[in-house]
Formats: C-alpha cells, structure tokens, sequence
C-alpha cells in the first residue's frame, strides 16, 4: 500500500501499478463472484470482471426486464445468469448491488447463504451504517468490505472500455477470514477501478450522500434553475439562458478543471472572467456552506436514510418517481437543453452526397450573383 499526499495530508492508496490485474486474477482465481442485482452498477462491474478474466455470475429475478438485460450482455441462464437463491448459494463472494431498499428486503434470504468464509461486497455503506434502520447485520464468519467506484456504474463501464479507470474507495467492516484486503482489493480492480483510496462504511455513506444531495445532483440542479431563471427574467431566450447556464460549464470549463484543475481552469480564461469568478466564488461558499451543513447533520442523524428507506419502499415509489422526474425532464430549462444537444455537431447527420451537392451549388449561385452586383 502507498502513502501519497493529498494537499498535505497523508492517505493510503493502492495503485494498479502495485496491485496489478495479473494479482487480482490470482487472488481471485477460486473464487465464483456472484452479482446481485443488475441495476445501476450491476452491468458495470459484473462485465468489467467478466473481461478482466474473473469467474462472475449474475443473481437476477427471472423474467424481468434485468434478466433480459444480462442476456444481451452475454451472461448465460444456466451457466453465467441464475434465480437470485441459485446465485447466493453458488457465490463464495456475494456482491450486493441491489438498491438500498431492495437490499432491506433480500436480507433474510442473503443471510441465510452467507456460509462461514464467504465474503459479503457492498459499493455502498448504507445497509451497514444504518443498520439499526435496515437490519443489515452479517454474521461473524463472514468478511464484510465495500469497493465504491466514484460514478455510475455506466460511467464505470465506459471508461473501462476506453483503458481508463474510475476511482473508487474501499473499506474492510469485518476481516474473519484475513483475507479480506487482498479479496477486496482484488475485486477493486477487477471491477475497473482507476486508483483505491481508504475510508470506512460510515464515512464513505456520509460523503457519498452528502454529495448525491450536494455538489453531484442536488446543489447543481438547484444552482442551474437558479441562474436560468435569473437569465430568463431579465430577458435573455432559452438557449442564451442554456448556453451560458449549463453548456458552457459541462463542455468547456468542466473538462479543464478535470485536467488539470480549477487553478489551471482559471487560468485559460479571459482576465475578466478571472476578475469575475475570484470576487464572487466566496460569496457563493458562504451563502451555501450553512446549507451543506445543515445537511450533513441530516445525514448523520439518519434523516436522510430513513426518508429513502420510507419512500422508496413503497408500492407506488416507481410511479411518484417517474413523476417528479417528468416535471424536471419537462421544465423549460432541460427541454431547452435538448434541443441545444441536438446540434452539437458530433450529434449532427453527417451530410448526404446529395446535400452537399446542394450547398455548393448554392454558393456558386450567391458567387455569380455577388459578381454579377459588382
């Protein structure tokens, strides 16, 4: 394991340089992974394994639109696809992937296959820290790790196709085994991680949904419709608003900021988007950072996971998602954003030898005509 420093601070790390893929296929090499659930992170992980060589099969219920799914992506019934209860009790390493509030209601039947030297893998802390909420509470004989890529699971499997790699955390709850940080780590490659860093159940669940509720989809979404409406009061037209709201910070500035940094961002603007952004980011902390505190406590005292827990429970939860979703999909700001997807050129037809043609007899036209007033 690697100490490198992080702005000053020391933390553990392991690198695929130190723990290669040719060392996680050896440690994994009796091992049967079997995933649970083939939602969100389900497909990423399981195929990355797949490719990278380790024995994967996937838990599915039969005859759902997942289970189809994994068909299309080369998972066999019968040999590489099973019925959940086949899958647990084949796997010797359960990856739970289910949602957190399926994952409440498996729990009798995972813990009745979590055998003594089994590993049980989350990518999420939930079940464990909340515990007392979820009733998620694994037996002794058993090792308990998490690896959490720092995406989604189709950004996980995106850029593993491109060779590149998501980072992920990773944390050991229970060792029973002692082997429990070479199997998490070796799943942590296998699964296409970019670099591991350490943390623990608790902490990684408290980062994790202060930042799904923060800077990653709630404070953006909420600071876009903010500026947008703004924008559009004052008289600017949707796509102005757009543009100068959303494009212009996903397509440009964020991919800088990704390279190299926000210093080097600022750096490679104009002086008077510099002036600009240096006289007011910290009016923007301030007016938000009471936010970000009051919801951290929400997190911390359970708020949050009890609120997801109750509402995602319910039978309808589908149904009044869907619903709130529309109303999003549907506002002015992201239909505006559609259309302004839609013309990017890399989404543009590639022109017709027949439209080309055109275009340029169209130009020789307007040619001879500008001759012909001159």
């Amino acid at each position: 394991m690697a100490k490198l420093n992080f702005g000053g601070v020391e933390e553990n790390v392991v690198t695929r340089e130190e723990f290669p893929l040719s060392k996680a296929q050896q440690v994994l090499k009796n091992e049967t992974v079997a995933v649970i659930g083939y939602g969100v992170q389900g497909p990423g992980q399981a195929l990355n394994q797949k490719d990278n060589g380790i024995n994967v099969i996937v838990g599915q219920r039969k005859d759902s639109k997942t289970w189809d799914k994994a068909i299309r992506d080369g998972f066999v019934p019968g040999e590489t696809l099973f019925e959940i209860e086949e899958a647990l009790q084949k796997g010797t390493i359960i990856c739970y992937l289910l949602s957190d509030a399926a994952q409440i209601a498996l729990w009798p039947t995972v813990k009745k296959h979590l055998t003594p030297g089994k590993a049980l893998y989350f990518s999420h802390g939930f079940g464990i820290t909340f515990n007392e909420q979820t009733g998620i509470i694994p037996p002794k004989d058993v090792d308990v790790f998490l690896v959490a890529p720092k995406g989604s699971g189709t950004s996980l499997r995106r850029m593993f196709l491109q060779g590149r790699g998501l980072n992920s955390s990773y944390a050991i709850y229970q060792d029973a085994t002692g082997k429990a940080f070479d199997r998490v780590i070796a799943l942590g490659i296998a699964v296409g991680s970019g670099y591991l860093f350490e943390t623990d159940f608790k902490k990684e669940v408290y980062s994790d949904l202060t930042g799904e509720r923060g800077t990653l989809m709630g404070a953006i979404q909420g600071i876009f419709a903010a500026q947008y409406e703004v924008l559009r009061a004052k008289g600017h037209t949707p796509s102005e608003a757009f543009n100068e709201t959303v494009e212009e910070l996903t397509q440009s500035l964020m991919p800088l900021v990704a390279e190299n940094g926000m210093d080097w961002m600022y750096a490679n603007c104009s002086t008077t988007a510099q002036r600009g952004a240096l006289d007011w980011w910290k009016k923007f902390r301030d007016a938000t950072k009471p936010v970000f505190n009051e919801l951290y406590e929400s997190v911390a005292t359970g708020k949050e996971s009890q609120r997801s827990i109750d509402s995602n429970s319910q039978p309808d939860y589908r149904e009044k998602l869907e619903a709130e979703l529309k109303e999003l999909r549907e506002s002015e700001l992201w239909q505006a954003g559609k259309t302004v997807r839609s013309l990017r050129p890399e989404n543009q037809k590639p022109p017709t030898a027949e439209s080309t043609s055109s275009t340029k007899e169209a130009f020789r036209k307007q040619a001879l005509k500008s001759e012909s007033v001159g």
